[in-house]
């Protein structure tokens, strides 16, 4: 097993959610975050991008979006890029 470098896109359920409260949120809940930030889709809409690394390379895509499940405000997690390092 090795480590694993993530990019994930995380839309949210509506323009109205709030996104500072997302970010704050998602970096509660999710450990091994290194950097997040807002991306402007279009409509009043932006995406959530979380890079982060984990260590558990097996099954990676499933656990990994399987930790933002619970957290409210998130629509779809989707993965972006993931790289064994």
């Amino acid at each position: 097993m090795g480590d694993v470098a993530v990019i994930l896109k995380i839309m949210p359920e509506s323009p109205e959610v709030d996104l500072a409260k997302l970010q704050a949120d998602i970096k509660a809940q999710v450990p091994g975050i290194q950097d997040i930030k807002t991306e402007p889709i279009g409509f009043g809409l932006s995406a959530v991008k979380v890079a982060m690394v984990t260590t558990d390379d097996a099954g990676a895509e499933d656990k990994i979006i399987g930790k933002f499940a619970g957290i409210a405000g998130i629509e779809s997690t989707e993965i972006e890029s993931l790289t064994l390092l």
